[in-house]
Parts: C-alpha cells; structure tokens; sequence
C-alpha cells in the first residue's frame, strides 16, 4: 500500500519559473534538483518553490537550477539513472565552475536519488537492493555546500539525510508527521503533497542559504 501511494504523487502548480538554461559566465550557485514522480521534466513544483525561495535569499548572488534528468516513473529502480545524471552534473560544474557552490535537492523518488549519491539506502536495509548507482566520489561530495530534501522514504527507515551518510550535518531533510511516504506514523497523502508551499519551501531556503 504504501509502495502504491509513493508512485501516485500527485502535481499542482507553483508561481516560480522553470529551471533556466545554463547561464554564461558560471553561477554563484546552483541547484541540482530531482522532481517527485510523475512530475513532467524539470525541476518539478516542489523544486520550483524552494528555488524561488532561495532565489529571494542571495541578494545580487547568480542561481541556476538544473534538473536531474531521469525517469521519475513508477519504477522506482530507475532513480538509480537520476544519482548517476546528478553525479556527472556535479563532476562537470566541479571541475568547469570551481567557485560555484553546489545545492542538491529531491522530492518523493527525487529525494531517493539523492540518497544514493549520500551512500544512504533510499528504502532502508529491510527493501535491499533497490538503487544500484555508486554513492558520490569523496572528492565531489565535498563540493557540495548544502541539501534540502523533502518527503524522503529514507526517512521512513531512520536514515534521514541530515545525519545518516556523506551530506549528514549540511542537509535539511523535511518530513510532515502526516507524510506516509516519510514518517511512519503518517496516514494522509495530501500531507506528502504540500512541500511547495510554506513554511517548508522558506525552511529549506534558510537552511541552504546559511551554509552558501
């Protein structure tokens, strides 16, 4: 059942614009971000709003985003495609953007991908297997500034993002106590489908913004 109801995430509509294209000269920041499943390629809603908020947070700053290029479909092992598309993001701003601080981000199944590149199993030891990507190179995970993820099925487990694996201490993990998907005392996915609007997209922006 709840397999069933993390693939069925449904899609609203935020006022913030699509991921841009790759600016020139490079950005002070980018955000690296997987959208929940079902969404359509981009960025998705939850990643627009917590752009937008952080956009409000840099001042004369330059921000980028760049969507994680994967399925986000209802097979959930295809999110091992994002953590290698999100890898070699990183590997090429790294190296092309030496002074660009790194934002990761993922909702839902996006949130998943980012699990993987923290050497952290998105569905816990009891569901094995699932997501066969290599975490992130330490080298590369040392670029990254920050990470904001929002109802992650890590959590559901008990290896939330901001103390389990490579980005503990440098990452907000956001879970509603309603979330099925994320808290095991959860029972409404309505509670799985509002981390657009506040407080949560300005949490995760205060989070990163302090730490870029």
């Amino acid at each position: 059942m709840l397999m069933c109801a993390f693939f069925g995430v449904a899609a609203t509509t935020a006022a913030v614009a699509p991921a841009t294209a790759e600016p020139d000269p490079c950005p002070d920041v980018e955000v690296i971000f997987a959208r929940g499943t079902g969404e359509p390629a981009g960025i998705g809603v939850v990643g627009q709003a917590f752009v937008g908020a952080l956009a409000a947070k840099l001042g004369v700053r330059t921000l980028n985003s760049d969507a994680v290029n994967y399925p986000a479909d209802f097979d959930f092992l295809a999110a091992d495609v994002g953590a290698d598309d999100a890898a070699a993001r990183i590997v090429a701003m790294s190296s092309r953007c030496q002074d660009t601080k790194l934002v990761l981000g993922g909702y839902s199944q996006g949130a998943a991908v980012i699990d993987m590149l923290a050497n952290v199993g998105p569905l816990g030891q009891k569901i094995g297997g699932i997501g066969s990507a290599p975490p992130l190179a330490a080298p590369f995970a040392d670029k990254v500034s920050a990470v904001a993820v929002f109802g992650n099925p890590a959590d559901r487990f008990g290896t939330p993002l901001s103390t389990t694996g490579a980005f503990a201490g440098r990452a907000i993990d956001l879970c509603n106590a309603a979330d099925p998907i994320c808290s095991q005392q959860g029972d409404t996915m309505k509670a799985h489908e509002e981390y657009q609007f506040a407080p949560s997209d300005q949490v995760a922006a205060d989070f990163v913004a302090a730490r870029l």
